[in-house]
């Protein structure tokens, strides 16, 4: 059950995420250099692995990753709210 709530999780943060990059904000230009490298898609790149690594650990039996990528999405998901809504 765990490993499919991170999926879920892992598609709602790829989602948010592309929609993020392609809103275009001007706090974008702001960031460093190798999160424009790929044209944006590096930053993809990252959160693919942290799903993974989430995933393989939660796998092993430690519960925990589950809780800690639970809590990351939702800071995630208040930050692209925050960006998209031009609340920045």
């Amino acid at each position: 059950m765990a490993l499919f709530m991170l999926f879920a999780l892992g598609i709602a943060n790829f989602a948010m995420q592309r929609a993020v990059l392609e809103s275009r904000h001007p706090l974008l230009g702001q960031l460093p250099w190798y999160f424009h490298m790929l044209n944006g898609r590096f930053s993809l790149l990252v959160e693919f692995f942290m799903l993974l690594g989430a995933m393989l650990l939660v796998a092993d039996g430690t519960l925990f990753w589950a809780w800690a990528y639970f809590g990351y999405s939702m800071v995630n998901a208040v930050a692209d709210w925050l960006i998209l809504g031009n609340r920045v």
